[in-house]
């Protein structure tokens, strides 16, 4: 996005009713017009008005993290969102979860030809809204345009940066045995939402996506916590089962859950029954799991349920000695069953 053009430089862009072409992508006129015209106009600010092939941004007092992810999700509009506020809430949750304060994104968009204007607009002014609402700024950019038939519309490739306190160490492998397992909300919004899109299953209760900035959520959080989380992480592909196997392996532990605490929406679990599906295993993009002291979880819960992002809080197990690593559920019926990883690929094209 770092090309500039001149007022007039061409007819303007008919957003309402013209479509990508692979004009678009080539780097002459009519890419400068597409930046200008259409995402500059949402997402434009003095970073990106550098014009240069890398923008110039200053430094910062701490140490700076850095993640990249990329967005497919079909459809790319869905109840709660879209795939242009997912790929900011996505971006800056991983920087959140690492306990650092997000500032600037990056992002790359594949645009296939065809695909409407109107609908590039629409993903790039619901980027825009949630850079702001996130406190972030999209800082350089780059498009490309691919055939008919090879994109499946829009995919977009963001990578962001923060900054985290020299004092602030979470790691996955800083889980102890006797640790609080906490997690911010309800589980198998987001994945659940896109599933029922796709199956055009309707329910008294439409189900919406929980997609969501999680750095608010995160800085209250670190603020009260009194150096006593040792980690965060926010269960996306793959769900809560995958974030704490990937846990248990990480720091050498067992975790053992407790099945009713954990919250799930009624629309959500009739939904998962219905597909056969565990929402354990279900793709969420605006919750976090954290690990801290068990004697500061009832705290942090609290303080937790004060933030809209975390009404909903809830400790939902504890870690454990177990040299096999294992994550068990203490079910509702009083056994104990083993929750693995998700085998093969549950819900393709979540996120």
């Amino acid at each position: 996005m770092s090309r500039q053009v001149k007022p007039g430089y061409a007819r303007a862009l008919d957003i309402r009713r013209g479509r990508v072409d692979l004009s678009h992508g080539g780097g002459g006129r009519a890419m400068v017009q597409l930046i200008r015209e259409l995402f500059a106009r949402h997402l434009g600010n003095a970073y990106l008005e550098q014009g240069n092939d890398g923008t110039v941004l200053p430094p910062l007092p701490g140490r700076l993290v850095v993640t990249t992810d990329s967005h497919v999700v079909s459809p790319l509009f869905f109840p709660g969102g879209d795939i242009g506020c997912l790929a900011v809430h996505g971006t800056v949750n991983d920087l959140a979860v690492m306990g650092a304060r997000p500032l600037w994104l990056t992002a790359g968009f594949i645009l296939e030809e065809g695909f409407p204007l109107a609908d590039l607009d629409r993903i790039a002014a619901s980027m825009a809204r949630a850079c702001r609402e996130a406190g972030v700024q999209l800082v350089a950019g780059d498009t490309k345009v691919v055939e008919r038939g090879k994109g499946d519309g829009v995919f977009i490739t963001t990578s962001g940066i923060g900054v985290v306190a020299e004092s602030c160490t979470l790691s996955g492998a800083a889980a102890r045995p006797g640790d609080a397992v906490l997690l911010s909300g309800t589980l198998g919004d987001h994945g659940m939402a896109i599933m029922s899109q796709r199956e055009n299953l309707g329910f008294d209760t439409p189900i919406h996506s929980d997609t969501a900035a999680l750095n608010g959520l995160t800085a209250l959080m670190m603020q009260h916590a009194d150096g006593a989380i040792r980690l965060m992480r926010d269960p996306t592909r793959g769900g809560l089962a995958a974030t704490l196997n990937e846990i248990a392996d990480q720091s050498g532990v067992g975790v053992l859950l407790d099945e009713t605490m954990i919250p799930l929406r009624p629309e959500v679990e009739a939904a998962c029954e219905l597909l056969g599906l565990d929402p354990l295993n279900v793709a969420n993009e605006g919750k976090l799991v954290a690990v801290c002291d068990a004697a500061l979880a009832p705290t942090l819960v609290q303080r937790m349920r004060t933030h809209p992002l975390g009404r909903e809080a809830a400790r939902i197990g504890t870690v454990i000695a177990d040299s096999h690593h294992f994550v068990q559920m203490q079910t509702r019926l009083g056994g104990r069953r083993m929750v693995d990883w998700l085998s093969g690929e549950q819900l393709p094209r979540i996120c």
